[in-house]
């Protein structure tokens, strides 16, 4: 009966400290989301694979308006770009001249520019709790996302990395730099028209 009554004692003293790391994760990131409107940022985007080796590198410069949109230049190692305009995702390749665009809805669920974006509430879309090492892991509620789970890690400055494990194994690592946070953000800057001439894939809103 001692036994039993320590071991029942262990579990509950477990339970309660899983508890305060999942609590102490949510408000973690509830610092860095609450009166967040607008944010801009570097970044370098790598891929890698199950084994950890790098696959493909990027980098440019993303900017977010809450609710629903966002701006992501890539500069390097070619120029693309990626908006989103509340309604439609855009997708812009410069040296194939050529547009993609599809209803917004459909390709963000539970995705790191989802996540920027606030377009749902996080608690809508994750499952919260404290990464193992450091940082706070969000695990999708539903599986309609090839995205597994996402990993957040933060500075002293705010949002410092996501790293976004997916269906096929590997990882994409998001790092930020010269973050601003809440800048002056005109909307016209999330409004992409397809340039004349440019081949469009999708059907035009």
């Amino acid at each position: 009966m001692i036994l039993m009554r320590k071991l029942l004692l262990v579990c509950l003293l477990s339970l309660s400290g899983a508890q305060a790391h999942a609590d102490a994760a949510a408000a973690q990131l509830a610092n860095f989301f609450d009166d967040l409107r607008t944010l801009s940022a570097d970044f370098s985007q790598q891929v890698l694979d199950g084994n950890t080796r790098e696959i493909q590198s990027s980098s440019g410069r993303m900017w977010i308006m809450r609710p629903g949109m966002f701006r992501w230049d890539y500069s390097h190692p070619y120029q693309q770009q990626v908006f989103a305009d509340g309604s439609h995702l855009w997708a812009f390749d410069k040296d194939l001249e050529q547009v993609t665009v599809q209803p917004a809805g459909e390709v963000l669920t539970a995705t790191p520019a989802m996540l920027l974006s606030g377009e749902q509430p996080l608690d809508e879309v994750f499952n919260i709790s404290e990464a193992v090492g450091q940082g706070v892991l969000l695990t999708p509620k539903n599986n309609d996302s090839n995205v597994t789970e996402l990993t957040l890690l933060f500075n002293a400055d705010g949002l410092e990395r996501i790293d976004a494990a997916d269906a096929f194994g590997n990882t994409t690592v998001f790092t930020f730099s010269n973050l601003q946070r809440n800048p002056l953000l005109d909307r016209q800057l999330f409004t992409f028209v397809p340039p004349e001439g440019a081949d469009v894939v999708g059907d035009l809103p």
